[in-house]
């Protein structure tokens, strides 16, 4: 199908659906952020990623992970079926490209939640993605909402703080920033990201193409 653009010069069909990456080290209150986000826009939706670690309380299978085996991780990964995959923490997790292609195709603007190196494997098979990373207001403030969780021991938040350091060293590569000091205003600018995209005319082409086509169509 042929678009028509502002000047009436026809561009070839466009994706009609965006590919969110969103990264951040642990504790930085990404996946509260993302989970407020998707309640506020229906047509937004998590990517369900893959991983071998254990489910942790209030976490069920295929909503907020698919939890599997050792053994099925590495099946999927000789059949080639990640788009991007990492191991963190002694633990893998992975993305499978069906799962996105599938759901862009169908319009469905997708989240990842994932780290720097999920981040730089996935931008090479979607380089028209757009990512974001989360930062803390300081490290002292990651070191406390950390210990607040209470759900690891000290060693493994010091694993976690070294780990952060890296992750951090990686924010040049992301296309947005945002430092999560007071939760509604870094909600708030998550907001305005997805909105501004959506506002986009090849977004607003491809979901409004009927008032567009009565807006233009000839006087009878």
């Amino acid at each position: 199908m042929i678009i028509l653009t502002a000047d009436h010069t026809p561009t070839p069909p466009v994706l009609n659906a965006t590919l969110f990456i969103i990264s951040a080290p642990s504790g930085a209150g990404k996946t509260s952020l993302v989970r407020k986000l998707l309640a506020r826009f229906p047509r937004l939706k998590l990517s369900t990623s893959y991983t071998t670690r254990a489910p942790r309380p209030g976490e069920l299978n295929g909503e907020h992970y698919h939890f599997v085996n050792q053994e099925t991780f590495e099946r999927m990964i000789t059949a080639n079926e990640f788009v991007e995959y990492a191991r963190v923490f002694n633990h893998a997790y992975g993305t499978a490209e069906a799962t996105l292609r599938s759901a862009l195709a169908d319009g469905i603007d997708l989240i990842l939640e994932i780290d720097w190196q999920g981040a730089q494997q996935v931008r090479a098979r979607f380089p028209e993605a757009i990512s974001v990373f989360i930062l803390p207001p300081s490290l002292q403030a990651l070191e406390q909402r950390l210990r607040s969780r209470a759900q690891d021991s000290n060693e493994v938040i010091a694993h976690r703080m070294t780990a952060a350091r890296t992750e951090l060293s990686h924010y040049h590569e992301y296309d947005y920033l945002i430092v999560n000091d007071q939760f509604e205003t870094a909600l708030t600018d998550l907001m305005c990201l997805i909105q501004t995209r959506r506002l986009r005319r090849d977004y607003q082409l491809a979901h409004h193409r009927a008032i567009l086509n009565k807006l233009l169509a000839a006087p009878t």
